[in-house]
Formats: structure tokens, sequence, C-alpha cells
């Protein structure tokens, strides 16, 4: 996935700003940043929830800049979101089986998923009663279940407790494995610094830098704005 010279502008203020960037696949590629930076609106605009204002998004060499968020899931995009979106009246199991459905693979695959984020206790719970930091692991389950080639993450540790927290760094590594790529948005800096090949950082809608997680570290631009 590239993002060549991307701009989304909201009346008078430049959310994002001529912003040009790549993720890999077989990598985990970092997107971080203060607050405000841009991250979400920026994951907005590659999954085609929103039209940049300059610009244009690249998968696989290829222009979908016009294309819409179901045209681009046909391709292979999936996400998460910062802000919880889970179907709260149907059971976890039942959250992975729609998607599941929309790509008319078996439902017993919505248990296999389950089980690998380390949700199989919760598949009869009915998603608005699990804790928050479960119902993070069902939008992944949920999203996997669309086999995506590019998964885009927001937050996705939010809610988790360390030992939860590290063994999502190693599903991350082993999705990698599998030749997907990975974008992740998120304030973990040991998740960040420990799984990610390549971290991106915004600040103020534009790209500040990028380079390896031992790179970014030592900026002193990235240290001023962000990591202190």
């Amino acid at each position: 996935m590239r993002v060549d010279g991307v701009t989304v502008r909201f009346g008078d203020v430049v959310a994002v700003n001529d912003v040009t960037l790549s993720a890999d696949a077989g990598a985990v590629t970092g997107l971080i940043g203060p607050n405000g930076a841009g991250k979400t609106t920026l994951f907005d605009v590659i999954t085609g929830l929103r039209r940049p204002s300059a610009g244009r998004v690249l998968l696989d060499g290829a222009d979908v800049t016009a294309k819409g968020p179901h045209q681009r899931s046909r391709l292979g995009v999936a996400r998460t979101f910062q802000r919880l979106e889970v179907f709260g009246s149907l059971t976890v199991w039942e959250n992975v089986v729609v998607a599941l459905d929309s790509r008319r693979r078996p439902a017993r695959l919505a248990t296999e998923l389950l089980d690998r984020v380390g949700l199989g206790e919760f598949a009869s719970r009915q998603a608005d009663t699990v804790p928050t930091g479960a119902a993070r692991l069902l939008e992944l389950a949920r999203a996997l279940a669309t086999d995506p080639r590019l998964l885009l993450l927001d937050e996705p540790s939010s809610g988790l407790d360390r030992q939860e927290t590290d063994a999502f760094g190693a599903l991350l590594r082993e999705l990698t494995a599998e030749g997907r790529a990975v974008v992740l948005v998120e304030h973990d800096m040991d998740l960040v610094m420990g799984c990610c090949d390549r971290v991106h950082v915004l600040n103020l809608g534009q790209l500040l830098t990028s380079g390896t997680p031992d790179e970014v570290r030592s900026h002193d631009g990235v240290r001023e704005a962000y990591l202190g």
C-alpha cells in the first residue's frame, strides 16, 4: 500500500498535509504521533471512507482513490476503529460470522478465528457485555474474517493488559508471516517498538519522519513532538 501526496482539508483546517508513505506485505508498519496528528483521518482515506482533497491511494501499484470502501474490502483491505464498532446485540461469534458470510466462507471459521485471537471463551456472550479489551480483539477477529491482505488497526491494544498486549504483538508477527501487510496506529510505544519493522511519524498532519524503530526513537524531532 502507498499513499502518495495525500492532503485532507476540512474547510480551512488541513488535517493531513501532502503525506507520502507506504506499507509492505510481510511487515508491521507503525503510524504514530500525538492526538490530532491525522492518523485516523489517513486510515479513513486508505479505506475509502473519506476522499482526499489531493493525492492518491495505491494498492499493488493500482490507483484505488476513486473506489468505495466495499470495493477496497473486496481487494483485501480491512480495518478496526479507534471507537469500538461491534454489533452489540449479536453474540461475539455472530459478529465474526457476519463478516465470513460476506466472503462466503464457512461459519466454522468463526470459531477458529476467535480461538486465534484468544476469545474462544467469549463466543456465546453478547458483544456489548464483554470487556473493552475483548471487544478490541473481536474487531480484529471480524477483520480477519474477510481474509485481508492489508490490515489497518487503530489503537487495538486499548483495554489490553501487558500480557494480552505481548500476545497481541506475537499475533501481528504471525499475520505478517502469512504475507499480510499490517499498519498499526498505537500509543503503546513498547508494542510499536517491539513489533514494527518500520515506523512513520505524523505531527500536525505532516510526515515528520520515517525509519526503523531505533531510528525513530533517536530522532530529536520525534522526541520533542511525541515521545518526550
